[in-house]
């Protein structure tokens, strides 16, 4: 029964195609990497499998992907040293990354997300919370450009707008110091990703400024305060640090 395709399906496919969303996944472990490369696969995404650091490297380089999928322990270059070389690159810097790690490893979590990876999961995970998290890091991916301070950001009823320094919720004007105000702009134009409190002290107050991370806590505490019932858009991640919520993800 076969037949050769008409002029209107090899176009429609070759847009199929083209629009395929592209994710390196790095994984050494032959039963999870197969679970992974399956789940991605049926929701439609090009899946390109390594299993060592050395050859999710290459990959990166190769494939110009538009997410990695990286574990944190690998033979050879482990998967920190994997994500500092991607961000390192200006070639590959942009490229977001989920790491990948066991429970009970809280500080190898910050230390991947202090050089540069943008989520993680722990395992074991369940097939659709990897796609939540998957689809969520994709998607806020066109709001990269929204953090230069200046936009104005709409997240369902908040309100904030850089050039005037102002927030509204409900429509209603709310008073946010200059920190307060920072802090809620850098998580909130990037919504859904995971910021350590270094990160959030480094990036809204200075690296030279004398503060510890732990104050981050009582700004956020303030800011939530005066978010009212909307105070649940910042969520807090257990030992890690914050981020602003996405509707895909529950914590």
């Amino acid at each position: 029964n076969w037949r050769q395709p008409n002029l209107f399906e090899v176009g429609l496919w070759r847009r199929i195609a083209v629009t395929r969303q592209k994710i390196v996944v790095i994984e050494d472990e032959p039963d999870i990497l197969e679970v992974v490369e399956y789940n991605l696969s049926r929701e439609g995404f090009q899946v390109i499998t390594a299993t060592t650091g050395d050859q999710g490297l290459e990959a990166v380089s190769r494939e110009a992907p538009d997410l990695v999928l990286l574990d944190l322990f690998l033979p050879g270059i482990d998967g920190i040293e994997v994500c500092r070389k991607i961000k390192m690159d200006p070639m590959t810097q942009r490229i977001p990354i989920i790491m990948v790690s066991a429970k009970g490893e809280e500080s190898d979590i910050v230390l991947g997300l202090g050089v540069g990876a943008d989520d993680y999961v722990t395992k074991p995970f369940r097939p659709k919370e990897l796609i939540a998290r998957v689809k969520a890091v994709l998607r806020r991916g066109s709001l990269r450009a929204e953090g230069s301070g200046s936009e104005r950001l709409v997240r369902g009823e908040l309100s904030i707008d850089g050039a005037r320094h102002e927030v509204r919720v409900d429509q209603k004007a709310v008073v946010f110091t200059a920190t307060e105000f920072r802090l809620l702009h850098l998580l909130a134009s990037h919504p859904g990703r995971v910021f350590t409190r270094d990160q959030l002290v480094s990036r809204v107050i200075g690296g030279g400024a004398a503060v510890i991370d732990r104050n981050i806590d009582v700004h956020i505490r303030s800011i939530r305060k005066k978010l009212g019932h909307l105070r649940n858009m910042i969520g807090t991640i257990r030992g890690v640090g914050y981020r602003f919520q996405d509707d895909g993800l529950e914590d």
